[in-house]
């Protein structure tokens, strides 16, 4: 199958009520609003779903995942690591459980041959993931549209197909990155 045929999983996982832990569920959301992207594309707010996300993972050939990460970076920064890079990422710190969890999810997806053919792991580093109740904080809010626009890019070199929906001028549409009037 070629990338043009692939399916494809755009995860956003975290929790909602640990302030900027909820940043993957917010990006996801926000694409949500403002993409539209072919059939074969799935997007997921994966939570704090685990193992239970291992169903969706393994039917993904490409797999985008939006999280909060500790790089171990000054607050509110982000960054992306994709293909083989993401299993050296296990020796990061967690900001919470869940992560450790989808890295497990990983690892059985491979152990059981059905693991993404390429994958991008698009996480922020956060300011505040322990004040209980709260939502993310602006900085790191301010990172969801350019953590987007990396992620479609990314997607975009990969052959998949999307269009924003909203926010564009008249007569303007963006599609696949690229701002095409009358398109």
């Amino acid at each position: 199958m070629n990338d043009r045929e692939a399916r494809v999983l755009i995860l956003g996982i975290g929790n909602l009520l640990r302030a900027d832990d909820g940043f993957g569920v917010r990006t996801v959301e926000r694409l949500r609003r403002h993409y539209r992207f072919p059939e074969r594309v799935k997007l997921l707010d994966g939570g704090t779903g685990g193992i239970s996300l291992l169903p969706y993972v393994r039917e993904a050939d490409i797999l985008v995942v939006f999280d909060a990460v500790d790089f171990g970076l000054p607050p509110a920064t982000f960054g992306c690591i994709e293909d083989d890079e993401v299993p050296r990422f296990l020796g990061a710190k967690r900001t919470s459980l869940h992560q450790a969890g989808f890295q497990e999810v990983l690892s059985l997806a491979r152990m059981l041959g059905d693991s993404p053919r390429h994958l991008l792991l698009v996480g922020v580093q956060p300011e505040e993931v322990e004040e209980y109740g709260s939502d993310l904080r602006d900085a790191v809010r301010g990172l969801i549209d350019p953590a987007i626009q990396s992620a479609l890019a990314w997607l975009a070199a990969r052959g998949v197909p999307f269009e924003r929906v909203d926010g564009a001028s008249a007569g303007e549409r963006v599609k696949g990155g690229v701002t095409a009037p009358g398109s």
